[in-house]
């Protein structure tokens, strides 16, 4: 049933006005970074600074060595963002491409892993990093992604179960093996779901702050969510350089959302149309 263009102007203001509730804090937020402490903390709080600070990110990126862990945070978030999409895609491929002994019991047991809770696994893992000498490295939060991950697996495994087989067979006429099947054929085909899974590992890592608290202790390997923390402990008293900083770093995640919410979509609503 068609709506009424009355019922959709009220649902469009409804949306916006919800939108607008959550989005509220974080433009407080933005204005807030130009303020001076005394108008960030002043009551009535007003939402405009009187005087414009554009010192401010200035001063609280020089305060401690976030250029560091800048690119430290996106040289993880870059390699883990390749080995997911890589590892997971092949893995992916093979479980739903290919018929073989126990791959439904394989599968299950790949499922039953998401039901381990990292905070299980996570003395393990460190006692296994330190036998290879990894701690205080990037290694560990970077390695580990290129063997998979099973919630991303079991997304692109349902994501090529829509794929009819006529790819595949007519490819096999013209001679292509199965590696050339995968990576001419369906990561093309897979690209929504290969941005998806993108997005939402690098939204994971950029946030990441047990991880790095745990594997790394040089302030030269810190990433910038570690590096926020740090820089909170030291300026727990003053407001607007960790405004600024949050602010710096929640942009990037942002950004990318916006633009592959497309595809995000895409991802999660089918393979092919």
């Amino acid at each position: 049933m068609k709506m009424s263009k009355k019922s959709k102007v009220i649902i469009y203001i409804l949306l916006f006005a919800v939108a607008l509730y959550f989005l509220a804090p974080f433009v407080y937020m933005f204005f807030s970074t130009f303020k001076t402490e005394a108008e960030a903390i002043a009551y009535p709080p007003k939402l405009f600074p009187s005087d414009w600070k554009l010192s401010n990110y200035i001063d609280a990126w020089k305060s401690q060595p976030f250029g560091t862990y800048l690119w430290n945070s996106v040289l993880v978030t870059v390699l883990t963002t390749i080995g997911q999409v890589l590892s997971c895609s092949l893995v992916a491929y093979g479980f739903a491409r290919f018929e073989f002994k126990g791959k439904n019991i394989l599968f299950v047991i790949l499922l039953s892993t998401m039901m381990i809770p990292w905070d299980v696994t996570m003395i393990p893992q460190y006692m296994e990093f330190k036998m290879f000498g990894w701690i205080n490295t990037l290694k560990p939060l970077i390695v580990p992604t290129f063997f998979g991950s099973a919630y991303y697996i079991f997304l692109m495994r349902q994501f090529l179960m829509g794929i009819p087989k006529d790819y595949e067979e007519a490819a096999r006429i013209d001679g292509a093996n199965a590696f050339q099947i995968y990576w001419k054929i369906f990561m093309p085909i897979l690209k929504p779901s290969l941005i998806l899974v993108g997005v939402l590992n690098m939204i994971t890592v950029w946030n990441d702050y047990l991880g790095p608290l745990i594997f790394l202790q040089d302030r030269s390997k810190y990433t910038l969510a570690l590096g926020l923390a740090s820089f909170k402990g030291v300026h727990s008293t003053q407001i607007i350089p960790m405004l600024c900083i949050t602010m710096i770093m929640i942009i990037p995640p942002i950004i990318i959302f916006i633009i592959a919410q497309k595809y995000i979509v895409e991802g999660t609503s089918g393979s092919i149309k």
